[in-house]
């Protein structure tokens, strides 16, 4: 190696090493290290022949590093330009480890020169730096170019004589730190650390994102579990037997994901991105008093809540009508799938833009009676739900699976971007209005308009101290129907519908007086467990805590009843709940516990709320029975059980090919994986589609993970293939297969959470991963949920085995789909897919150039 020789050899002369971190967004030198693989795993290794780069390229690092040799001895000046910015750092002998910062262009992003402008900034030219000929000195230059503008970087020099021009470091005084040409990218020993490529900027700080706090979710697979035997005979057993699990329903291609259904947990793990909303504000569109304002002018429309059933508004009247029932009565057949045109039922047609013609000027009058409208429609779609529960008399049994509660809007895109026909949407939330009983959805009408008038309140009553207030309206006047805007400051701020004193000569009039009041509103509360592919912001559903309160009060007391009174709750860590309207919610109680006042022990079990079979359809604890959803020891296996096994193994299953920096950065994640949590039942499986860039096995030979499997496979990258053949090796059809992708980044509680959430014959996991954007990091996790993908994927080796394993065949040159389509085949093998958006749980933001062998991958329309 060139460090350790006097004397270069000739072949290391005229070139520099440089290094390239590709598709990596900003343009701060500070982002570029904090790119996950810099300085070790560069995308490319390459070299230079002379000081000046210019790729034309976009988002992408570089790293440019070796030895210059001076021309003579004496007192030089250096300058660097770039776009964007740039640092060159020298060390005064050829030792990497005293290089330092000599000049730099920006530390904030903002700052660029043109080519060859050495004089723009101060920063840009050194002081005397005096060489002597006879040596070489270790150099280092950074640069980041983001996606816009031109992308250069130059170092020149000068003797440090008056007058000078600076040029460009050529060839005849550059040489390569050591040769690269033949080693593996996984080979990284020889790569210089230096300050330059760990130094931490002064301009960082803490990331807002609330997900990055800690929570007692995170560490609790460290505290010791209770005895199982203290749970023997706790509650008594039960038949587990959802009823939207959907066996032999028939899905169509690539619908499965319309029948996932989240689940609610409790406490708030702060998985919604709020930081995030500043560019997606989709949460708050699953609220009906934003729909309109998302939705934009002329979408005044009757909206389908769910199939053959539409809410219509006009002015303040809102209506819940049943076409299909409506048809039936009017001679259109029973069944009759036929819609009616939206002129043909509005009682009066909208005009342009969905507004009605004013007729006064008093817009105050008209601002109240539009908030007061869009808390109306809030209200109505709670008291629908629980109207309808009443009108259905008793749970009636449907061959379709379970009834589900929605939101007011549950259009439901297929994977194509289409909708779905009528015969294959999912099944309703609740049971429509009884075919031939139009009577009845008047009825729901006529209830729910009365007890408005008696329990709505206003979502914003603004009040102003002018003279306009004390005006009267008049009786006559139709209120027009503005924008309604959720923001309660923004709304009463808006010029147009509120009348504004007249503005004073030479300047405008601002209303200091104004005053708004507001009553609290918990968005949470109205969103569905339907899996919402249309925002990927939101986070996990959240519990009511009363609920909470109540069912571990009697869990408790049932507790203490069995072991003599020696726990006591210290804490709630975990609560999730699966809701199942017409049979009882299934609940997994995790509870950090004191036994007899000693001892700190964790509880982590699956419990069942059993609704009365009198009283199904009720919502109240009292009309149901306490059940756990697992069956006491000496039970006879089957349907009855629903409990995780704490120490089963599980089986990372990752294809790979010529991905050396992930293959090493997932091993190095595996590695810490096991440090942390000494859990030894895991193994990594990795099928090697014939890398050329690294020696994958060897690199498994080297690591200190608990198991491994290597497996080698000829011909191109095959996902699903890949797949399959891991699956394969795993001999315990008992244990559970986790299909992986290379680019995750795991939180230490991963294996606890897939071990939880699977059971065989019973439920399977796909966690929600969040995808990170460009530039971004696990500790700046700036990106969104990925509520479409389920590549990640958790079953029992037996489940898999059962529904058929992966679709070799159809995906066989190409990927992108074949999870969904595995997802078809779970659910109709009358399995659970259990949903959860996982705290920490990371896709890391990568290069698709030259990936896999790309230019043979074939993605359907609409594929993932």
């Amino acid at each position: 190696m060139c460090v350790l020789q006097t004397l270069c050899p000739q072949s290391f002369k005229g070139q520099a090493n440089l290094h390239v971190f590709e598709d990596w967004c900003g343009s701060s030198v500070a982002q570029l290290r904090k790119n996950l693989h810099f300085p070790l795993y560069p995308h490319t290794r390459t070299t230079v022949k002379k000081l000046a780069v210019a790729p034309k390229w976009k988002n992408y690092g570089l790293r440019i590093f070796g030895f210059i040799h001076p021309y003579r001895d004496g007192d030089f000046q250096f300058s660097v330009s770039s776009d964007d910015n740039s640092e060159f750092w020298v060390s005064l002998d050829e030792s990497p480890l005293n290089a330092r910062l000599l000049v730099y262009v920006g530390q904030l992003g903002t700052e660029w020169t043109a080519p060859g402008e050495f004089s723009k900034f101060r920063s840009q030219s050194s002081k005397s730096v005096h060489l002597i000929s006879s040596r070489r000195y270790y150099f280092e230059i950074l640069h980041k170019q983001d996606d816009k503008g031109s992308d250069h970087v130059e170092v020149g020099w000068r003797p440090f004589l008056p007058g000078l021009k600076y040029e460009v470091i050529d060839s005849a005084y550059i040489s390569l730190y050591t040769d690269e040409s033949s080693l593996k990218m996984n080979s990284v020993d020889h790569i210089p650390q230096t300050l330059a490529s760990h130094k931490h900027s002064h301009f960082s700080s803490q990331h807002g994102a609330d997900m990055l706090k800690p929570d007692p979710r995170d560490t609790f697979y460290s505290t010791p579990m209770i005895q199982a035997s203290r749970l023997e005979n706790v509650l008594p057993a039960c038949l587990y037997s959802p009823t939207y699990v959907v066996k032999d329903f028939p899905i169509a291609r690539y619908q499965g994901l319309q029948f996932v259904y989240l689940s609610f947990i409790y406490p708030n793990d702060f998985t919604r991105l709020t930081h995030m909303e500043r560019e997606n504000k989709c949460f708050y569109r699953e609220s009906p008093i934003y729909l309109e304002k998302v939705r934009g002018p002329g979408s005044r429309h009757p909206r389908e809540v769910f199939p053959g059933v539409f809410l219509y508004q006009s002015g303040k009247t809102t209506r819940l009508v049943n076409l299909q029932s409506t048809r039936s009565r009017g001679g259109g057949g029973v069944g009759s799938r036929g819609l009616v045109t939206a002129p043909q039922l509005w009682p009066k047609p909208p005009l342009r833009d969905g507004k009605a013609p004013p007729r006064g000027t008093n817009a105050s009058v008209s601002r109240q009676g539009t908030v007061h409208q869009a808390a109306s429609r809030v209200a109505v779609v709670r008291l629908r739900d629980r109207e309808r529960r009443r009108v259905r008399g008793g749970g009636r049994e449907h061959h379709t699976p379970p009834e589900r509660e929605a939101t007011a809007d549950v259009t439901l895109p297929s994977k194509r971007g289409t909708p779905l026909p009528q015969h294959l949407q999912p099944p309703p939330p609740h049971s429509p209005t009884p075919p031939n009983s139009l009577e009845n959805a008047q009825t729901i009408e006529s209830r729910v308009e009365s007890r408005l008038e008696t329990r709505v309140t206003s979502y914003l009553k603004t009040s102003e101290i002018t003279e306009s207030q004390q005006k009267q309206p008049d009786p006559d006047q139709e209120p027009s129907e503005p924008d309604p805007d959720p923001d309660p400051i923004r709304s009463n701020a808006d010029p147009e519908p509120d009348p504004e004193p007249e503005p004073e000569e030479g300047g405008e009039s601002i209303n200091w007086q104004r005053t708004f009041s507001v009553n609290p509103m918990d968005f949470e509360l109205l969103r569905s467990d339907w899996n919402d592919l249309r925002c990927n912001v939101s986070g996990n559903l959240q519990l009511a805590e009363s609920e909470v309160v109540d069912v571990l009060a009697q869990y408790m007391e049932k507790l203490n009843e069995r072991n003599g009174g020696i726990y006591t709750l210290l804490r709630i860590i975990n609560v999730e709940k699966r809701r199942d309207s017409a049979r009882g919610n299934r609940y997994l109680v995790e509870l950090e516990l004191m036994e007899r006042g000693r001892n700190v022990v964790r509880l982590s079990e699956y419990i069942y709320l059993l609704l009365h079979r009198g009283r199904l359809g009720g919502d109240s604890l009292e009309n149901t029975e306490f059940i756990p959803a697992s069956a006491p020891a000496g039970s006879p296996p089957g349907p009855v059980m629903l409990q995780w096994r704490k120490d089963v193994m599980v089986h990372f299953v990752v294809p790979v090919k010529n991905q050396a920096r992930w293959v090493q950065q997932f091993i190095t994640d595996m590695e810490e994986l096991h440090r942390q949590t000494k859990d030894d039942n895991f193994s990594i499986i990795i099928v090697d589609f014939e890398s050329t860039d690294m020696d994958v096995e060897q690199a498994l030979r080297e690591s200190t993970v608990p198991r491994y499997e290597y497996l080698r496979r000829e011909g191109n990258f095959e996902r699903s293939a890949g797949l399959q053949i891991g699956v394969d090796t795993i001999e315990d059809n008992h244990s559970i297969a986790f299909l992986c992708d290379l680019h995750i980044h795991f939180p230490l509680n991963i294996l606890e959470s897939i071990r939880k959430h699977c059971v065989e014959g019973r439920l399977a996991f796909a966690p929600i991963v969040m995808r990170l954007g460009c530039g971004s990091s696990p500790l700046e996790p700036d990106g969104y949920w990925e509520v479409n993908g389920f590549g990640l994927f958790g079953i029992y080796k037996s489940d898999f085995d059962k529904i058929g394993g992966m679709n070799t065949e159809e995906f066989k040159d190409r990927w992108g789909g074949e999870d969904w389509e595995l997802l078809d085949r779970v659910l109709q093998n009358g399995l659970e897919v259990e949903r959860l958006r996982l705290r920490n749980f990371f896709h890391y933001y990568h290069s698709k150039r030259g990936m896999w062998n790309a230019q043979n991958k074939k993605t359907p329309k609409g594929g993932g």
